[in-house]
């Protein structure tokens, strides 16, 4: 089953600016859920502890480009990342409307 991809908001529920972070994390546990991947599974196959696991998708900390491919890589999965305007996106939930 392919998940539709989300967009992201300017902005979350509380009128805060959306956390990158915390949605690459959502979707990287996301990911294990449907993929039967334990916190376990992933420190094995990055050979890092269970403790770094839990670090990375704790989505409290900084988390670099490098890490992210390397948990990316470990899972045996691909990011695919689509860039638009906010004025495009505007435009095409008024014509939705």
């Amino acid at each position: 089953m392919r998940r539709v991809a989300r967009s992201v908001e300017r902005e979350d529920h509380r009128g805060e600016p959306v956390d990158l972070a915390r949605l690459f994390v959502d979707e990287l546990t996301w990911y294990m859920r449907e993929h039967k991947v334990s916190r376990a599974d992933l420190a094995q196959s990055m050979g890092v502890s269970a403790g770094r696991v839990s670090q990375i998708l704790s989505g409290e900390e900084n988390l670099t480009l490098r890490t992210l491919s390397g948990v990316v890589g470990a899972l045996g999965a691909e990011v695919e990342f689509t860039l638009h305007s906010v004025e495009a996106r505007e435009d095409l939930a008024e014509d939705h409307s």
